[in-house]
């Protein structure tokens, strides 16, 4: 079948204990807005998404949503689909295009993260001449991030990097010295930390057509 206009979506935290005590929410969602939730989780694979939109169920970000399963017409999704960019490796990694930066752990999902938005991070010490931003492009600088995949929940291609010791080490010393103190609260996770990532959402590119 075509996809519906309007479907309606259960969601509640999701809870590792058997019965969850949560409170379950009601509500009406567009089918572009539950394909894009859902894309988030699957990546631009339409047997995926075909898949979970017949299984009427997905987990994104801690919570757990469900509806009434449907058979998604495979050319109507195609449609949908085609609305989102795709991964492109050829894409250099610019600064200027940079918004946000990820620092993580080994592991698939990493077990630690720590994200530096530019907004916060270009703020400047009082005196200092560089601010934390400052700091994590010039690590992009000296290790050439290359490129990752496009990232459907962060709206963004990601470039990155692994982290050498000494690249920590000199990270350490900068963010003591040039990060505000909302951000050096995040420092104790320096010594964890092994792969920087660097998020860059595509000029122009906004919310894909609903």
């Amino acid at each position: 079948m075509a996809l519906p206009q309007s479907i309606r979506v259960k969601y509640t935290e999701e809870e590792a204990e058997y019965v969850s005590m949560r409170p379950v929410v009601q509500q009406e969602f567009r089918s572009a807005e539950l394909v894009d939730m859902i894309l988030s989780v699957t990546g631009k694979d339409l047997s995926r998404v075909r898949q979970i939109l017949h299984s009427g169920t997905v987990v994104f970000h801690s919570y757990r949503y469900w509806w009434q399963g449907f058979e998604a017409d495979t050319a109507s999704l195609a449609d949908a689909l085609a609305n989102y960019p795709d991964p492109d490796p050829s894409r250099a990694f610019r600064p200027g295009d940079c918004t946000e930066v990820i620092l993580e752990s080994s592991g698939s999902p990493a077990s630690h993260a720590v994200h530096f938005r530019r907004d916060a991070a270009s703020k400047k010490r009082l005196f200092r001449s560089r601010s934390l931003w400052d700091c994590l492009m010039a690590l992009a600088e000296d290790s050439a991030p290359a490129y990752r995949d496009y990232s459907y929940a962060l709206r963004a291609d990601v470039f990155s990097s692994p982290l050498a010791k000494r690249q920590l080490l000199r990270l350490a010393v900068d963010a003591h010295r040039y990060a505000t103190r909302g951000l050096r609260a995040h420092l104790a996770l320096l010594p964890s930390l092994t792969q920087i990532l660097y998020v860059c959402p595509r000029p122009g590119s906004g919310t894909p057509p609903k």
